[in-house]
């Protein structure tokens, strides 16, 4: 039940993307739990999928397996082509190609905004100093919080810590990012903050892969939902068909419960 992505050109007819990230009959266990079952997903460059589902449904794993946060059991995943490598140096050039924004922040504590977002540049990258400085500074200025760039993650918002932690997957220069619950741990009026951010990288093309449950921006920013239950990719489709006329029981016992508060 694989759709092929499709992005709309300046004309508005429809063009195939080319694959980024695809995922093969993937399983996952904890233990006896089986929480991913025989997921497959291909991802179009450009393509922005939303992971919509019930708590445990698999969606947090599936979005952790793309940079081998989690491994899996059973199937592949490829990125641009390559196969996940295991471990070591390979491993981590790969995950400096698919940024990953958390639930926490995970900003380091005792170092500055601008010099949270400039180390992946000088470690991974080996970018000079000087340029990697001057990246930060203009990847703040884009997350709106330039202003900031000197005080320590403390000092900051919830909203503002996840916005650096946008730019600092951003300053790796990703071929995707993966949003897994962006927002959850954010107080409400901080929610639109982070998700303005996220709505931008959508328009300039950004691959995207969100797991959240902020409908609206499902509707407003997603190429493509993609509905999990129990493990398993129940259905996928446009926002649009989606929220108006999604197809399974379990899509439809969904949306009623989260809709209709």
């Amino acid at each position: 039940m694989s759709e092929v992505a499709v992005s709309k050109d300046p004309e508005g007819s429809p063009r195939p993307l080319e694959d980024l990230v695809v995922l093969t009959g993937v399983n996952k266990h904890f233990g006896a739990l089986h929480v991913l079952q025989d997921i497959d997903l291909t991802i179009g460059r450009g393509e922005v999928v939303v992971v919509i589902g019930p708590s445990g449904s698999g969606k947090s794993t599936l979005c952790r397996t793309i940079n081998r946060l989690e491994t899996i059991d059973a199937g592949t995943i490829t990125i641009d082509g390559k196969p996940l490598p295991a471990e070591g140096r390979e491993l981590a050039r790969l995950r400096s190609d698919v940024g990953m924004v958390f639930q926490s922040f995970n900003l380091f504590a005792h170092k500055t905004v601008l010099e949270n977002v400039m180390l992946g540049q000088i470690k991974v990258r080996g970018t000079a100093k000087a340029e990697a400085e001057t990246k930060a500074r203009a990847l703040l200025e884009r997350v709106g919080v330039a202003a900031q760039a000197d005080k320590y993650p403390a000092q900051l918002s919830g909203g503002q810590q996840q916005r650096v932690a946008i730019a600092r997957a951003l300053a790796m220069d990703p071929k995707v990012m993966l949003f897994d619950e962006p927002t959850s741990a954010l107080d409400p009026e901080m929610i639109n903050e982070v998700l303005e951010v996220m709505q931008q990288l959508a328009r300039e093309g950004m691959t995207m892969v969100v797991v959240t449950h902020e409908m609206g921006f499902a509707r407003s920013a997603a190429d493509r939902v993609v509905f999990m239950a129990d493990g398993r990719i129940v259905e996928q489709a446009t926002p649009e068909d989606f929220f108006s006329n999604p197809r399974s029981d379990r899509a439809k016992d969904f949306l009623s419960k989260i809709l209709h508060h």
